[in-house]
């Protein structure tokens, strides 16, 4: 079945339909990742959003219940220069099968080279996939559709109230649309982990008796997610801190910083940071379209920079026992330079 892809700026492509028909409107963003497509589209974080893979192939190695960061889809559509559909070492059902059966519009046959530079070169901007609308109709309702700057989507994006792991300090986390390895990897850690959604009261949180307080990472604006920071503002000092990608820019707005949108954000696991403390390179994985802006608050230190833009990869108040890095430790799939953080953190309480 045919299908049509669009940009707001008139940018128009044509494509197949390879899974559930469809129309689906968000911001279009796409990931350097060439593995790993299966955890990418069960990433929380991707709720609002079109995701386009750089790499030309996807699907090679099929689709299984071992990688599911969620229980669901969360990007309105898939984009694929090339898909297959036979299953492989990633599981028994084919990755073309998987997203149809999870009715996720997806189309392959797409120049996502063409698209891709578009998007490096003309930054962040919304689009549109369909195999039912013609292209004026489908641009109509492009850009019609709300940008995604200004939206908290934290609350949409998490999960249940739920504990995992039976021994050692007690972490409370919040949830913002958590990945279910970060929350596997705390508790490899050796914590105890009290997930809590997006909204819970400080009260609440401390009736837990936390050791320590995890922020996740999620999908949408921070400068839109008040009440998570209004949260985090109140409890920082009481026990250690630690957030990582939203978590991290949801932080830097408690400590008083800034955030502003990427021209195309950092989304693959090829990026590298520089360590401030001691100027090794670590390569990590990271999906995000907001960014931590230094300005020099007292008591705050940029503590890793990207090695792409010079954009604040992590931070630190040590008065206040609270870091952050904008980057995945628990980087699946990805290198594994940054899953020495969990353990430190769990450590340090």
């Amino acid at each position: 079945m045919n299908a049509t892809l669009v940009l707001e700026d008139g940018l128009v492509l044509s494509g197949r339909s390879v899974a559930a028909p469809g129309t689906a409107v968000g911001e279009m963003v796409f990931t350097t990742g060439m593995t790993g497509y299966q955890e990418a589209v069960t990433d929380p974080s991707y709720l609002g959003q079109l995701l386009a893979f750089a790499a030309p192939m996807i699907g090679n190695y099929g689709a299984g219940p071992e990688a599911m960061e969620s229980d669901r889809v969360w990007p309105g559509a898939v984009i694929m220069a090339r898909s297959a559909d036979d299953p492989g070492s990633g599981g028994a059902a084919g990755w073309r099968s998987w997203l149809a059966e999870r009715g996720c519009v997806a189309i392959d046959s797409v120049d996502t080279r063409r698209l891709v530079r578009r998007l490096r070169d003309q930054g962040a901007m919304r689009g549109a996939v369909s195999s039912e609308l013609g292209a004026e109709e489908l641009l109509a309702l492009c850009r019609e559709h709300p940008v995604l700057d200004g939206r908290d989507l934290t609350r949409e994006a998490a999960g249940p109230a739920r504990t995992l792991g039976t021994d050692g300090p007690r972490v409370v986390a919040i949830d913002c649309g958590m990945k279910r390895s970060i929350a596997e990897g705390l508790v490899g850690a050796g914590c105890r982990l009290s997930v809590v959604p997006a909204g819970t009261s400080a009260r609440e949180i401390t009736e837990l008796a936390p050791d320590g307080l995890f922020l996740s990472n999620g999908p949408g604006d921070p400068a839109a997610v008040v009440g998570v920071v209004e949260v985090v503002a109140e409890l920082l000092g009481t026990v250690p801190f630690f957030g990582i990608c939203l978590g991290h820019q949801l932080l830097g707005r408690a400590l008083g910083l800034t955030t502003e949108k990427l021209p195309f954000g950092h989304r693959g696991g090829n990026h590298p940071v520089r360590r401030a403390e001691d100027g090794r390179v670590e390569i990590t994985v990271q999906n995000h379209g907001y960014a931590v802006r230094d300005e020099g608050i007292d008591g705050v230190e940029a503590t890793r920079l990207s090695l792409f833009d010079g954009s604040v990869e992590g931070l630190a108040a040590p008065e206040l026992r609270a870091s952050s890095v904008q980057y995945h430790p628990e980087a699946r799939p990805g290198p594994r330079d940054a899953r020495y953080l969990f353990r430190e953190f769990v450590e340090a309480l």
